[in-house]
């Protein structure tokens, strides 16, 4: 078992050039049902031992756990493509998760703040209100006043390009300095299964951007005098931490959630709400749906479509607020 997960990686990472977030969770997933496989004092399960009534047990296991049934559809799925793979590989003759249903989810249409207050949010990142907030608020570092002008001006430029071009977080962080045309406000994006993109940016995200390489010249000149640092400078990379390296996917979450909090919006706000924000908007002032299906990196138009939904929803929303008849 130990040694198929292996293959089943490798094969993810260098046939499939699957992201490394996907293949985390790809190793987690299947080093999990093999610990299931694994009763205490005793060898593993072979993979021609394990049945569809074991997968059950598996499944039943997790939701005593209180697992939420998106976490369980995923690990199963995790299964069927491994399964899938060692039948490829000859080393199972059967996909024993595939005879296991999966749970039935609630089909969610993504929530996003309308065009104008969104707007409103993003032009009071870096703004004195906001600043002094962030200033009283954070937790005792190493940044200086200076640092703390540096971080509110990076950030405000990841907010920006995040609503700009829809990206997401994954390739965002994962941008370098080759991959923006500045003079033609274009980014060249990896995405999912490493398939690369051309995405605009607008105006909006070309002035915060403007506003950051100085500040990020700042950030990677300070980094190199830091002395016993924990990780090394990355001169390309686009988004850098106070210590030189590529910023990480949780500490963008963790700086949406900040100035979701330090702005007082009543909005559940995350990074993937920017990007549904960025596809509702261009639908409702009328972008066609397959070029949002492209601009998104989506292989199917079904995902794409999730956003109709929201663009209907949020008509009724002003209708049943503005009609007197409602």
């Amino acid at each position: 078992m130990k040694d198929a997960i292996e293959k089943f990686i490798r094969y993810l990472r260098d046939e499939r050039n699957v992201s490394p977030e996907t293949i985390y969770e790809y190793r987690r997933d299947t080093k999990q049902f093999a610990a299931f496989l694994t009763p205490p004092g005793e060898k593993t399960l072979s993979l021609h031992e394990v049945d569809h009534r074991i997968v059950r047990e598996y499944v039943s296991s997790m939701y005593d756990r209180g697992l939420e049934k998106s976490s369980v559809a995923r690990r199963l799925a995790s299964l069927r493509t491994f399964f899938k793979f060692c039948i490829r590989e000859k080393l199972a003759t059967q996909n024993p998760a595939r005879l296991v249903p999966t749970p039935k989810l609630p089909k969610r249409v993504p929530r996003v703040p309308n065009a104008e207050d969104l707007s409103a949010f993003l032009d009071g990142i870096g703004s004195g209100a906001v600043h002094s907030k962030w200033k009283r608020q954070r937790k005792p570092t190493k940044l200086s006043e200076n640092d703390a002008k540096v971080v509110v001006k990076r950030d405000r430029a990841i907010l920006e390009l995040l609503y700009a071009s829809g990206l997401r977080v994954s390739e965002l962080v994962g941008l370098d300095l080759r991959d923006i045309d500045r003079s033609g406000q274009m980014l060249r994006v990896l995405g999912k299964g490493r398939k690369e993109r051309v995405v605009p940016y607008g105006a909006k995200a070309q002035a915060a951007l403007e506003a950051y390489w100085p500040v990020r010249d700042e950030i990677l000149w300070r980094s190199k005098k830091i002395k016993n640092r924990r990780v090394e400078p990355v001169p390309e990379a686009v988004f850098l931490n106070h210590s030189g390296g590529r910023l990480t996917d949780r500490s963008v979450h963790m700086l949406v959630k900040k100035y979701s909090r330090l702005s007082n919006v009543d909005w559940d706000l995350h990074p993937h709400s920017l990007r549904h924000a960025f596809a509702t908007h261009l639908l409702a002032d009328g972008a066609d749906l397959r070029a949002i299906q492209e601009l998104l990196g989506h292989v199917s138009l079904s995902t794409t479509q999730r956003y109709t939904q929201a663009s209907i929803r949020q008509l009724m929303d002003v209708y049943d607020k503005a009609h007197p008849h409602a």
